[in-house]
């Protein structure tokens, strides 16, 4: 089979569109803030708020922001408002969340590297989830009585590739399950207060393997009765195109609801459940709006090559996990005609290989069905709410970080980030030659 023949087999045969903008929308956001532009919808937003919020329960929900999904302090702002809690992976993560407003009995901190702050960031009342036998220890000895969340890997997890897999052996992550003596012994020496146990296994959400954690989970309460918390962590799968499937809420919810029940007959404990949602709560909620920059062919037997204005700088999901994203072709003018339709690899503008929009894992590129597309032409790239501007390789060959506008409730284009300008990448730098 010819390398043409092979790659076609992957092409995707459905067009995409667009999620929240329009049309008229995305050429009025270029014209006004230029290209690439993030566009996120507060509505939007909102909206997976309140699915969060409803998940079934037994005895009441909490719902956590993973903010590393996007920290965007406007974000965070939404969040507050709709009463969501924030879980922090890092101490940095923890004081950008109090600038912007939080308390810090509303913020978890789940670290993989202990925090150099500890002991001011724990005494202010953050709330902290031991990750490991030596965090326990540390924590055990400077707070003494004090009350904690731990952390286990249930030794399962569920993930759509091995790098968004957290759970079992190949995972760092969390306290191992087999551990839970030493565990013990570690609370009972400091006379700690385990007021919540804590598990995330990936960003799969398989709903037979999440009820399997929920049990494993429920017994990690059971052997502490002074826990009052069970965290399920998040990772709910969010189907960016239009052949995946996301997470139910409502159907992987309804049976581990009956665990929490039957777990308060059998010990009359009535646990509250924790969810940790980052991907689920914004994913679906931001666009990447960029312009064609140039379009060249590797001949009649070879690929058609769309070149945009945007990278892996921006989003690096493609280069990272092979992910897709919704690649939409808007005209630079509007036309009454229906648009032909062609099939393109869609590469960023970064000099390097793995630069690559429509890839799968492993860096093999494939072609993308989409509207025709000329230079000047504008491309969104839709499903960038998560994960894209927050890890991004921003300023990678001295590309500025992009800027970020937030579509109000009431329609309006208000600019959240500015785009940085060339002596901001580099005014941290100390000359000395």
């Amino acid at each position: 089979m010819e390398p043409f023949e092979r790659f076609i087999l992957n092409t995707m045969t459905s067009i995409e569109k667009l999620k929240f903008l329009k049309e008229e929308q995305v050429r009025s956001l270029a014209k006004e803030f230029g290209t690439p532009l993030f566009v996120y919808s507060q509505s939007q937003i909102e909206q997976k708020c309140d699915e969060a919020k409803a998940f079934p329960n037994a005895f009441g929900v909490q719902v956590r922001y993973a903010m590393k999904a996007n920290p965007n302090s406007n974000i965070l702002k939404i969040m507050k408002q709709k009463g969501i809690l924030i879980d922090a992976s890092s101490e940095h993560e923890v004081k950008r969340a109090l600038h912007f407003g939080f308390t810090p009995e509303e913020i978890m901190l789940t670290s993989q590297e202990f925090p150099k702050d500890f002991k001011n960031i724990i005494s202010s009342g953050v709330k902290f989830n031991v990750c490991s036998l030596r965090q326990l220890q540390a924590y055990g000895e400077a707070f003494p009585g004090g009350s904690i969340s731990i952390r286990f890997n249930p030794g399962l997890g569920s993930g759509h590739t091995k790098k968004t897999d957290v759970g079992g052996v190949t995972s760092s992550f969390g306290i191992w399950h087999e551990k839970l003596n030493e565990v013990k012994s570690l609370v009972q020496k400091y006379n700690l207060n385990v007021e919540k146990v804590h598990t995330h296994i990936g960003s799969g959400s398989d709903p037979e393997v999440w009820k399997a954690v929920a049990h494993y989970t429920l017994e990690y309460a059971e052997a502490f009765p002074s826990v009052t918390v069970v965290s399920l962590g998040g990772g709910y799968k969010v189907g960016r195109m239009e052949d995946e499937k996301s997470t139910d809420l409502q159907k992987i919810g309804a049976p581990v609801k009956i665990l929490f029940e039957d777990f308060a007959k059998k010990h009359n404990r009535k646990l509250i459940l924790e969810i940790e949602p980052g991907t689920y709560l914004v994913a679906l909620c931001g666009s990447l709006i960029t312009s064609v920059d140039d379009k060249v062919d590797t001949g009649p037997k070879g690929f058609t090559f769309l070149k945009l204005d945007t990278g892996m700088d921006s989003n690096t999901r493609p280069s990272l996990y092979g992910s897709k994203h919704p690649l939409v072709t808007v005209k630079q003018k509007p036309s009454d005609t229906s648009p032909k339709t062609t099939e393109y690899v869609v590469v960023g503008h970064c000099c390097e290989s793995g630069d690559v929009f429509t890839q799968k894992e492993g860096g093999e590129p494939m072609t993308r069905v989409m509207g025709e597309s000329e230079i000047g032409d504008y491309v969104v790239m839709e499903g960038v709410g998560a994960y894209c501007s927050s890890m991004s390789t921003k300023n990678y060959n001295s590309f500025p970080e992009t800027p970020e506008v937030l579509v109000s409730n009431t329609g309006e284009f208000k600019l959240i980030r500015k785009k940085q300008t060339i002596e901001e990448i580099y005014k941290n730098e100390i000359l000395v030659l």
